[in-house]
């Protein structure tokens, strides 16, 4: 039996079977900035396990299960709510219709209409992704959404001007020209190396080497 094309992309692909399958990030500086969020969301929630996020990832919501139709693939995600573990893609079918709590896109020349337009509305009404966000980090533009009565109103800034997240109880504002967390307290979430670099210099404020302690 002979399958032609356009009958190989109709076919049903078995669980675990989907993989991501997003470009490269447009620069080394929109990395940076993806790695920056996961790393910092991953350490302040490192006793968790109720939550994925994930950066750079496939999310397929075929209705009709299928990989050829509906994806997207959102610079930045949380889903809360599920099991804390690695997935090679999120696949709405198979994690009990499940859709990201909180996305955030970080803009370039290429995306930014994209983001601010189609994307915003695919969230808005097909995903119903309670918080959205975008972030340019040439321009540093930063803007947020809550999804009220079914539609996205933008979220007012602080006297810092950072932005809230219901979803995450964190708010989110520019620090150095990059999008970071911030406590409910108004602290910085800190990087794993960044909470390293705080120890060691509080050990060499004891007059400890913390070479002398490997």
């Amino acid at each position: 039996m002979v399958i032609v094309e356009d009958e190989l992309k109709e076919i049903i692909f078995p669980k675990s079977d989907l993989l991501s399958d997003e470009p490269p990030m447009e620069s080394y500086l929109h990395l940076q900035q993806m790695i920056l969020l996961l790393k910092c969301l991953e350490w302040y929630w490192q006793d968790r396990n109720d939550f994925f996020v994930a950066g750079n990832l496939t999310i397929y919501y075929s209705p009709n299960q299928r990989k050829s139709e509906y994806f997207r693939g959102p610079d930045f995600f949380v889903v809360l709510g599920v099991a804390r573990k690695p997935r090679k893609s999120w696949v709405v079918w198979e994690e009990d219709g499940k859709y990201p709590h909180v996305i955030i896109e970080i803009l370039s020349d290429s995306t930014a209409e994209t983001d601010r337009g189609l994307k915003k509305e695919i969230y808005q009404e097909t995903f119903r992704t309670p918080n959205y966000f975008w972030f340019d980090p040439n321009s540093l533009e930063f803007k947020g959404f809550q999804l009220m009565v079914g539609k996205y109103e933008e979220i007012a800034a602080n006297e810092q001007g950072w932005l809230w997240s219901q979803q995450l109880e964190l708010f989110l504002g520019v620090h150095d020209s990059q999008l970071r967390f911030f406590t409910p307290e108004g602290k910085l979430v800190p990087t794993p190396e960044e909470v390293a670099e705080k120890m060691a210099r509080k050990l060499q404020d004891l007059g400890i080497d913390w070479r002398d302690l490997a």
